[in-house]
């Protein structure tokens, strides 16, 4: 490494599970990283809560529990976010920023929420803002959407970003086990929190699903404009059923154009045929698809989430903006100049698989037929079985609204031969 090459000091908030690997791997790769940025890298300040907890591989020296004086400290020129939390983290990056500190965080709770924010503030203080680790861990996908798609139309992005629930949906495809049993098993190999709603409900998905389509659709897109559901209510059953259609339920999010020109944003579970590529996406791993006008399709696909995936996310970013930082440059900023409407999920158009229990009598289909017609859904398939003194109906409708779906499932749960709705999930892909 040429000593003639610019120093970059880089200050870190957070040395978790994550931060640990980070500052493990600049000191080890130091030489190699700093070559690659055409600038020396060094980590010179590090904000804990606890010096008491051991961090294997981190220089104890590095450690402050004054996260204030990183941010403020003159000598620092790039700070990397890992701490989580939204309040505290948005303080100290915006205060970061305004002494002049480019950003890399992998915070995409806080992106969901504040990220136009953020990048005003960027814009301001003349620094970058970057996050590559905030959606799909080492999977690189939002510099793609950012960059390498960007003389293209991207209309939809469609993926499984939460490890945690996948590996629960493949063990319940796979094994014929219920959810409960599976969140078990998911929380002792910790892929899963001790109170795992983040995951389960959709709420990590959520975040990820704005960031995605904000870059995607060139258009400020919060978590509060993602429609959520997550997959507590998945049964064995359902499971059961998805694969006597040949397909298989994910936790899906979704992003897409409407034929409009409006965005659709939404995560819940969906049934998608076993021949699509993400319908192979198994256990922990995450993987985005990605449909644009010229490019085609497109997978990307790897590990969602970890210290050292996590890390290498970073890493690419510390590379990238230490570069900016050498050469006196600023990287991309915001693109929202398409500011495109965000629709209600009301208004938004799928097929839907409705499985219910009716009383076993003649006439019950043509009863069940007229309550779909009756709310302009129009039925792909029915398929019947007897149950006792009921039967089990699986319909699958074509697209159709969401308000016309719910109005149906509401006007069929007020039938007298109807005894209940079980399940309704929305179906992706070609009509069935």
């Amino acid at each position: 490494m040429s000593p003639d090459l610019p120093v970059i000091r880089i200050g870190m908030l957070g040395c978790g599970v994550v931060g640990s690997e980070v500052a493990r791997l600049l000191a080890r790769d130091q030489a190699e990283l700093s070559a690659r940025a055409d600038a020396q890298l060094i980590l010179t300040k590090i904000a804990v809560r606890d010096l008491g907890i051991s961090r294997p591989g981190v220089n104890p020296e590095l450690l402050t529990t004054d996260a204030v004086s990183v941010v403020l400290d003159p000598e620092i020129d790039l700070i990397i976010e890992v701490m989580g939390g939204i309040d505290l983290a948005r303080e100290l990056i915006l205060t970061a920023m305004q002494n002049g500190k480019s950003i890399v965080t992998a915070n995409k709770a806080l992106l969901a929420r504040d990220g136009a924010d953020l990048y005003t503030a960027a814009d301001k203080a003349d620094v970058d803002l970057y996050y590559e680790a905030a959606v799909g861990g080492a999977i690189p996908i939002l510099r793609p959407l950012r960059e390498s798609l960007v003389g293209d139309h991207v209309t939809r992005v469609m993926g499984i970003v939460n490890g945690t629930t996948n590996f629960i949906l493949t063990k319940m495809d796979e094994e014929g086990r219920a959810f409960a049993e599976v969140l078990a098993e998911a929380q002792a190999l910790g892929f899963a929190e001790a109170d795992p709603a983040a995951d389960v409900e959709g709420y990590d998905a959520v975040a990820k699903a704005a960031i995605l389509a904000g870059l995607a659709f060139h258009t400020r897109v919060t978590d509060a404009d993602v429609y959520r559901e997550g997959i507590t209510a998945i049964t064995a059953k359902d499971v059961e059923v998805a694969k006597s259609m040949n397909r298989v339920i994910k936790l899906l999010a979704i992003a897409e154009l409407t034929p409009e020109d409006h965005i659709s944003v939404r995560v819940h579970p969906a049934l998608i045929s076993r021949t699509h590529p993400l319908a192979a996406v198994r256990n922990a791993y995450n993987a985005v698809f990605v449909e644009a006008e010229s490019a085609g399709e497109l997978m990307f696909y790897g590990r969602g989430a970890g210290g050292a995936p996590t890390a290498s996310a970073i890493l690419g970013d510390v590379v990238e903006v230490a570069r900016h930082i050498a050469s006196g440059a600023v990287g991309y900023g915001e693109s929202d100049y398409a500011d495109r409407d965000i629709v209600n999920i009301s208004e938004v158009k799928t097929q839907y698989l409705i499985r219910l229990f009716v009383a076993d009598k003649s006439g019950v289909l043509a009863a069940i037929a007229q309550a779909f017609a009756s709310e302009g859904v129009s039925i792909a398939t029915v398929r019947q079985t007897g149950l006792g003194a009921d039967a089990e109906l699986i319909v699958v409708t074509h697209r159709a609204t969401e308000s016309a779906l719910a109005a149906t499932v509401a006007r069929l749960s007020q039938m007298d031969m109807v005894r209940t709705v079980e399940s309704v999930i929305r179906v992706e892909g070609a009509d069935i």
